[in-house]
């Protein structure tokens, strides 16, 4: 009769990193194929998988695993104005979406898709690389909604043709749902849904029926409307029920939430801080620059 033994459970080497807070699944892929991430002292390659007991590290800098059923599922919901980039620095010195987020001790916000810097809308952050990346990813087809406003003369044979599909540079692409939301002239307003998230999709789109996007606002990410919760330029924290109607499109299985009173009371004191700086800033601007 043999012996059972055991067998240690491995994961791929990005996931249990992004899973561990130090970035998304493709940021983690670049560092492996650069040389800078070592698993017991060996350089990792892309396909290497580990477990909890193995020492890896970044830079020479060992990072703590987490378990997957040790991490709580932390989503913030943004509410970005125009104008700020969807990066963590700018060279150019300009205001990003990182700008304001909490902080974090130990973990990092990873961004759930991007917006181009003339979009506002909704963006979603987590601190779980696996929910961010399964969300993002084309395959699973997570439905994002925008609210347009178009400058030019939409006819049924527009609408028609961009729910068909038009072939643009980087392949076919489509909207699932066009609904017209009132307004006329320069001031029609649409709603459209899109699947995928590929670089100013929404607005080549109405470009290739020589149509032109004047206003272009994200309002849905799958499950997730943009609320009167979060004003422009603020975030909240999304509620166990709705990170659970996130997690299930994806497929992963639920997590518990640590969600204490004194995490909900330091939530709340950075929200105001934010409030505050935001404030600040919009009342220290020259007057002829808060009226362009």
């Amino acid at each position: 009769m043999g012996i059972c033994v055991n067998e240690v459970k491995t994961e791929k080497l990005q996931k249990v990193l992004a899973r561990s807070g130090m970035g998304s699944r493709r940021e983690m892929e670049r560092l492996i194929e650069s040389g800078e991430i070592t698993i017991n002292g060996k350089t990792a390659t892309l396909g290497d998988r580990v477990s909890m007991q193995d020492m890896v590290a970044i830079h020479g800098r060992q990072i703590k695993l987490t378990a997957e059923e040790d991490v709580p599922r932390r989503v913030i919901m943004y509410n970005k104005p125009e104008g700020e980039l969807c990066t963590r620095n700018d060279p150019q010195g300009r205001r990003t979406v990182f700008d304001r987020l909490p902080k974090l001790k130990g973990e990092r916000w990873i961004s759930i898709g991007r917006l181009d810097i003339n979009t506002s809308g909704l963006l979603l952050f987590t601190t779980d690389g696996e929910l961010a990346n399964r969300l993002m990813h084309p395959s699973q087809q997570i439905e994002r909604e925008y609210a347009v406003r178009v400058m030019g003369d939409v006819q049924p044979e527009h609408v028609k043709n961009m729910v068909e599909g038009v072939m643009l540079e980087d392949g076919l692409a489509k909207f699932t749902d066009v609904q017209e939301f009132g307004g006329e002239g320069i001031n029609t307003w649409f709603h459209v849904v899109i699947m995928e998230g590929r670089n100013r999709e929404v607005r080549r789109l109405w470009e290739s029926q020589g149509l032109t996007v004047s206003r272009l606002k994200r309002v849905r990410y799958g499950s997730i409307f943009l609320d009167k919760r979060a004003r422009a330029g603020e975030w909240i924290e999304l509620t166990q029920q709705e990170i659970d109607q996130l997690t299930e499109l994806t497929g992963l299985p639920k997590r518990r939430k640590r969600d204490t009173t004194e995490n909900r009371e330091k939530i709340d004191r950075q929200r105001k801080k934010t409030r505050a700086i935001r404030n600040v800033n919009k009342h220290s601007r020259p007057k002829q620059e808060q009226t362009k």
